[in-house]
């Protein structure tokens, strides 16, 4: 715990009152959420696509479903802000119901995608039943996700005080992108060689661990306090529509929010293709393209713990994430020069330095987030944050699905091979989403004085 301390990056929130055993824990509801997207974004829509031959478009949309849930996430944050429990409870309800709803989404998952595929027997039955039992298990999954997620990170807030709940809110991301990493390997490992058996095994062990680590990380984090032992006069809590106005009032809210929503799509519109890529395009197997989850994970590590020490010093966010912009138009277009070098270095490395600004800007907006949130209204900021965050990174995949199929064989005029196309495309315009990120940012970047 003493070196953790020291070097695990915003390590330091941890206090005699709140100890780091105490937050790491807790983050491990950020461990259960980074490993399940590893799953969804990472592991299965290469499996999808290429091992069961399912079309992009479709995968697109299935990946893209839990996404349905996300502008909710606000209003999942305000409830839990103002949530009245007999049990003397706030968030834990919201986790618990949360989770139990993940479970249950990952749980049917597997059998309903080789449904979807067609597999075996299942032919006739992969439009009138496949579609709509894969399409439940992604929008459970999604759901859950987003209100653990929402809801986490505000008890995270609570429980510290708020000149750290940044730094906390921080923690609990690193922390997921360690879970991703791990899960990376484990995945790419469990499903190496592929089989369909192998396939059920590793999504239905992810819903037991998902109850594992929830229940295990709430256990005795928020204080119970019911209703009729509070001794403070009762005051009406504020309505959503109150909270969110008072929340828009903030200084330039709206246009922060649009370069949010600019970035991450930028960010996020190869997620569902990468992977494909490496094995359509550069013949990577299943085992090497999973670990490219892996390396986007860490290089997002490297970009979290550099903007953790960088905000500390008192730079303005804003400009940590036009860093984060300015790094992904190398990134994307080393990634489009290894089509057609046959490089698979040159890969890594775009896919490394995607992650980096990844990392920073998703620090930079979140922090910036965070010191617009009212007092006492932690969780409306964080869920405002996130839904715009997740919304954008459905349009993206959907988007991106829809363009690698249409896109395919498509001559770009460059000398490629015929299957890179589509990808191209994607990533050229990820290039071009990159540089109206940095253009809706500029007006936000703090000028120095003179």
């Amino acid at each position: 715990m003493t070196w953790g301390s020291r070097f695990l990056p915003f390590a330091d929130v941890a206090s005699a009152e709140l100890p780091l055993s105490r937050l790491l824990r807790l983050s491990l509801i950020q461990v259960s959420v980074g490993m399940c997207l590893v799953l969804l974004v990472g592991t299965l829509n290469r499996v999808m696509i290429v091992e069961l031959g399912v079309p992009a478009t479709l995968v697109g949309v299935m990946l893209a479903l839990p996404l349905l849930a996300a502008p909710f996430r606000a209003l999942i944050g305000h409830k839990s802000d103002t949530h009245k429990s007999a049990l003397g409870w706030r968030r834990v309800p919201y986790i618990y119901i949360g989770t139990m709803v993940q479970f249950g989404g990952l749980a049917i998952m597997p059998f309903a995608i080789l449904v979807l595929a067609g597999a075996q027997e299942a032919y006739d039955e992969r439009v009138w039943l496949g579609q709509p039992a894969a399409a439940l298990a992604f929008l459970l999954v999604g759901a859950g996700l987003h209100t653990t997620q929402t809801v986490g990170l505000a008890l995270a807030t609570d429980l510290t005080k708020p000149e750290q709940q940044p730094n906390v809110v921080g923690l609990m991301y690193v922390m997921l992108l360690l879970g991703s990493i791990t899960a990376a390997f484990f995945f790419g490992w469990a499903l190496e060689p592929f089989s369909q058996g192998r396939l059920i095994q590793v999504i239905q062990g992810m819903a037991v661990i998902t109850i594992l680590l929830n229940f295990t990380a709430l256990w005795k984090q928020e204080a119970r306090i019911p209703h009729w032992r509070r001794t403070e006069p009762a005051t009406p809590d504020p309505t959503f529509r109150e909270s969110w106005n008072l929340f828009l009032g903030k200084e330039r809210t709206v246009l922060r929010l649009v370069a949010v929503g600019l970035g991450t799509l930028a960010f996020s519109m190869s997620d569902i293709v990468l992977e494909p890529y490496g094995g359509e395009v550069l013949k990577l197997g299943v085992g090497t393209t999973t670990m490219l989850s892996a390396i986007m994970a860490f290089g997002s590590l490297l970009g979290f713990a550099y903007a953790s020490y960088i905000l500390s010093l008192g730079a303005d966010p804003f400009r940590m994430a036009s860093l984060g912009a300015l790094i992904g138009l190398p990134a994307y277009a080393l990634i489009i020069f290894a089509a057609g070098s046959d490089t698979p270095s040159i890969f890594t490395l775009g896919v490394l330095l995607a992650g980096i600004g990844t990392g920073l800007f998703g620090h930079g907006t979140l922090t910036a987030t965070m010191q617009l949130a009212p007092t006492g209204q932690v969780g409306i900021a964080m869920g405002a944050w996130g839904a715009v965050q997740a919304t954008s990174q459905g349009v993206g995949a959907t988007i991106g699905g829809i363009i690698r199929d249409v896109a395919r064989g498509l001559d770009v005029g460059l000398s490629l091979p015929g299957t890179a196309s589509g990808y191209v495309i994607i990533f050229a315009l990820e290039l071009a989403l990159m540089a109206a990120t940095l253009a809706a940012m500029w007006p936000l970047l703090r000028r120095e004085p003179d």
